[in-house]
């Protein structure tokens, strides 16, 4: 399983043409062909700042060097999401645990790194039952709210992450 995927992300990595990306998007949707919508758009919400920022840098740059940028950029927006899309639809049908299973440090890491979604998620879900139960014309606090929430999580990522270093550092996982 584990090689399989390795091959597979490879040979989608290593694919030079437009088309040939199409045509293994067109692959993976036909595949995938229940929850393509569904996933796809989690794909362009997770790699839509990437994709803007090196597009928008791309941009520049060709403009500087006078050449067409829009072949390249159509290559690397496609590449990304495909790549993406294989990842997300791979391990919605591999338990990721058991494929990282083989490497006692990197199931430690998984593990670490889960837990934190998973507290992160729930207090994010908390906080947004919270302002909803609280306010009545949700529009008018909703910048507010959000910039509070992520002021609040940018924090906590600050702190929980000084406590994984050194809960790594106590485990051997850095060479001081």
């Amino acid at each position: 399983m584990r090689v399989c995927f390795v091959l597979v992300f490879l040979t989608l990595l290593s694919l030079k043409r437009v088309e040939y990306i199409l045509a293994s998007l067109f692959l993976l949707f036909l595949i995938d062909f229940k929850a393509v919508f569904k996933r796809l758009k989690k794909v362009i919400l997770s790699v839509f700042l990437f994709n803007l920022g090196v597009s928008i840098g791309y941009l520049v740059l060709s403009f500087v060097k006078g050449i067409s940028p829009f072949e390249y950029i159509v290559y690397i927006n496609l590449k990304v999401i495909l790549m993406t899309y294989f990842v997300f639809w791979f391990f919605s049908n591999v338990d990721i645990v058991k494929f990282f299973s083989f490497s006692k440090d990197l199931s430690y890491l998984l593990s670490i790194t889960l837990s934190q979604i998973y507290s992160y998620k729930k207090t994010f879900t908390d906080f947004r039952d919270a302002f909803r139960a609280r306010v009545v014309n949700l529009r008018d606090k909703e910048k507010e709210f959000i910039a509070n929430t992520f002021k609040f999580f940018l924090k906590k990522a600050f702190k929980d992450s000084k406590e994984r270093s050194l809960a790594m550092r106590a485990r051997g996982f850095f060479d001081d």
